[in-house]
């Protein structure tokens, strides 16, 4: 196994945490009281908690954090929200929609870790007390809850006379 490859492939993903628990924060403060918001607020105990499990997996191998990822990383985030969306200072359907995008594919980049962590657990017994299966698990129930958010977020979006998101629907405050 090589560990420089290996080294910069878990910083990069830590950088990648960063900006996706930056983004869920910010779609949750702007959904609060929606379901995308219900949801989010579940979700991003769990993000934190599988950062923490990334950075016990980087200590395992004895791979460092790269703060300047990590920094750059954030302000990307912060330099995303500087996107046209229809409106000039306040949040728009469309937002919502690009933001749950951005968050469905996060966690697509998240299952690809923990299928590639399960993959050289075979090989490297350091990662032998890692239950990545449960990670995976996880991650595809909430890939899931994203996708339905997202299409519901495209409906509200591409509408002729858009609703407020979850006007009349139940509250779906996890997957």
């Amino acid at each position: 196994m090589d560990a420089k490859r290996l080294g910069i492939y878990l910083s990069d993903h830590h950088a990648g945490s960063v900006a996706g628990i930056e983004l869920a924060r910010r779609t949750e403060a702007e959904n609060h009281s929606n379901p995308v918001g219900h949801f989010l607020a579940a979700l991003i105990p769990e993000l934190r908690q599988d950062q923490r499990t990334l950075e016990a997996v980087m200590r395992a191998l004895d791979v460092r954090k790269d703060p300047l990822k990590s920094r750059v990383a954030w302000v990307m985030e912060k330099a995303g929200r500087l996107k046209l969306n229809g409106h000039w200072v306040r949040y728009s359907p469309l937002s919502r929609l690009v933001e749950l995008e951005g968050l469905c594919a996060a966690t697509e980049g998240r299952l690809s870790l923990w299928s590639t962590l399960a993959r050289l657990q075979l090989h490297d017994l350091r990662l032998a007390s890692f239950d990545f299966e449960s990670l995976l698990a996880r991650g595809e129930l909430q890939q899931a809850g994203l996708q339905r958010l997202r299409a519901r977020a495209a409906d509200v979006a591409f509408a002729d006379e858009p609703t407020p998101f979850g006007a009349g629907e139940p509250v779906i405050a996890s997957y």
